[in-house]
């Protein structure tokens, strides 16, 4: 449960469809490849024959199968089959519109290792089947074809209508599972709000120990949890983001030199001058005078 804790504190669970769909097919198959997202196949009517990390599966009617991501996988539909499926992320990725369903063959999955999620066998350190118990089946079979109908719809609104279905369908699933879920997640620990929270005080002092005391926890933690949530110390993301600032208000404002670096949250013009030429290569008026050449 500590790795799921500490997963969840950097990327809350958000399910995310990114394919969906109420698959109606004569016999079928898809050959080998991995997965950068879950799988999750429901096999509403036929018989199939997925097999998953050299383990072979029978699937028949009122089966659920969970194929998580990185796990090489064929998978056969042996009769006429009804297959409602999803291809989902569980957690939050801010690069996640990026991903994609995996295709036959594709079994290299380096070059994609940012969009790839993680394992949920792993953030618990137990074992997920495939083929999930009959009794998780059933409480996750009416949201599921609920999310899988309104996504088939294609609009917004309908889109998010699938969202909120398929968080009920993870939500079973983790509970399953994750023995204290609810606690696994507090609030407080999300850094979600990092960037709306900088933003809106990027013109007042802002120190680390700020940022910590905001998320709940110690200035330790939080700078360990920063950096690998953001891939950067909170000093450098906070400095990126007042620089980017200035570079916005040298290209559309008048305002004075003093006044952005005032508006963008540096003590004094020569410590704005400063951070400003060593992010960007040249003196806020150098930038300025520069114009479309930015």
């Amino acid at each position: 449960m500590e790795k799921l804790t500490e997963w969840l504190a950097c990327h809350p669970l958000s399910p995310y469809i990114r394919q969906c769909d109420y698959a109606v097919r004569k016999p079928w198959n898809m050959p080998i490849r991995r997965l950068l997202d879950y799988l999750l196949i429901y096999v509403q009517e036929g018989e199939c024959l997925f097999v998953v990390d050299g383990e072979e599966l029978v699937f028949s009617a009122g089966s659920f199968a969970l194929i998580q991501p990185n796990s090489l996988h064929t998978l056969e539909g042996r009769t006429r089959t009804i297959t409602p499926f999803a291809h989902m992320d569980l957690f939050y990725n801010e690069a996640r519109e990026l991903s994609f369903p995996t295709r036959a063959g594709q079994i290299d999955l380096s070059a994609y290792a940012h969009l790839q999620q993680p394992r949920l066998d792993e953030l618990l350190e137990r074992p997920i089947p495939v083929k999930l118990p009959s009794a998780l089946a059933s409480q996750m079979r009416d949201p599921f074809l609920k999310a899988v109908e309104y996504w088939s719809y294609h609009t917004r609104p309908m889109n998010l209508h699938a969202q909120f279905a398929m968080m009920e369908v993870c939500l079973y699933l983790l509970r399953h599972y994750a023995d204290g879920l609810e606690k696994a997640q507090p609030p407080a620990q999300t850094l979600n709000w990092i960037t709306s929270y900088l933003s809106y005080h990027l013109n007042e002092p802002i120190s680390v120990a700020d940022m910590a005391r905001r998320a709940n926890l110690s200035v330790s933690r939080f700078n360990t949890l920063f950096k690998r949530h953001y891939r950067m110390t909170p000093h450098q993301y906070l400095l990126d983001m007042r620089v980017k600032h200035a570079c916005e208000l040298l290209r559309q404002s008048d305002s004075s030199l003093e006044e952005i670096a005032l508006y963008s949250g540096f003590a004094d013009i020569h410590h704005f001058s400063k951070a400003f030429k060593s992010k960007t290569g040249r003196s806020p008026g150098r930038y300025r005078s520069d114009g479309d050449d930015n």
